[in-house]
C-alpha cells in the first residue's frame, strides 16, 4: 500500500554545491551522507518534513560507485526518479505483477530500507521503498553516514 510520496532523486555536477542552497539558503537539514568504499561522499539525503526527502547524487561519483555510464548533464534534466513509501512492500509487489506491471526484485539498499524499482508508460523511474528498523531516514539526528557496501 502507498503511504506517501517518500522522495525525489537529482543528480548534479557539484554536490556541495547543491547541498549548501537546500542547507544554507532553503534550511532544510542535512538526514544522512552516502560514502564510497573509498570514503568519497557521493549522495546527500536531505530533510523536507517527517520522512520526505529530496536525494542528490554527485553524478560522476555516483557513475563510479554503480559502474554506469555518465550521462551529460544539462540544467533542468537532473532529475532521476522519485520514491514512494509503502508499507508491506513483498504484497504490494505481488498485486503490482498481477495487475500487470513489470516490477524488479525487493533488495536492500545502502540506506538499509527495502526497494523495488518500476518505470512508468514514459520510462519514468520509480522506486518502492519500505523503511526498516535500521533504516537511516528513521534514525534519530542528522547529518550521519551511509557506508557502501562495496
Amino acid at each position: 500500500m502507498i503511504r506517501k510520496l517518500a522522495h525525489l532523486c537529482f543528480f548534479t555536477n557539484d554536490l556541495d554545491r547543491i547541498v549548501a542552497f537546500y542547507r544554507d539558503a532553503l534550511g532544510l537539514a542535512v538526514k544522512f551522507r552516502f560514502h564510497a568504499a573509498d570514503g568519497a561522499v557521493f549522495g546527500a539525503y536531505v530533510a523536507a518534513g517527517e520522512t520526505t526527502f529530496v536525494e542528490f547524487f554527485d553524478q560522476r561519483l555516483t557513475a563510479r560507485q554503480w559502474s554506469v555510464d555518465p550521462a551529460p548533464l544539462a540544467a533542468g534534466s537532473r532529475y532521476q526518479h522519485f520514491c514512494l513509501e509503502v508499507s508491506g512492500l513483498v504484497a504490494f509487489r505481488d498485486t503490482l505483477i498481477a495487475r500487470g506491471v513489470s516490477v524488479g526484485e525487493i533488495r536492500g539498499g545502502m540506506d538499509s530500507s527495502l526497494q523495488a524499482w518500476l518505470s512508468d508508460p514514459d520510462g519514468n523511474r520509480i522506486e518502492l521503498m519500505e523503511y526498516t528498523h535500521r533504516s537511516a531516514q528513521l534514525a534519530p539526528g542528522v547529518d550521519g553516514s551511509v557506508q557502501s557496501a562495496k
